[in-house]
């Protein structure tokens, strides 16, 4: 019989489920989680021109919460698209 081969991702699912972190949620749950994913997910490309230092100090306020400037800049649109 041959063993199947988890990646790191499955064996930390795996794991935390058997150990009881991981619990059923109800619908209303699972539905705002969704749309939580949803709104994050990337279906357009957009192009633009900025000026060098805004971009800078981007990356640098990016880089202090430990994620990829192009995400950063992403989630301020959405911010500002939602207000």
């Amino acid at each position: 019989m041959r063993k199947i081969r988890m990646t790191r991702d499955e064996k930390i699912v795996i794991d935390a489920v058997l150990s009881g972190k991981l619990t059923p949620v109800d619908k209303e749950t699972e539905r705002r989680i969704a749309r939580a994913v949803a709104a994050y997910q990337k279906d357009a490309v957009l192009n633009i021109r900025i000026n060098s230092n805004d971009l800078f100090l981007l990356k640098e306020k990016a880089r202090k919460f430990g994620v990829k400037y192009q995400t950063f800049i992403s989630g301020i649109l959405h911010q500002a698209a939602h207000v």
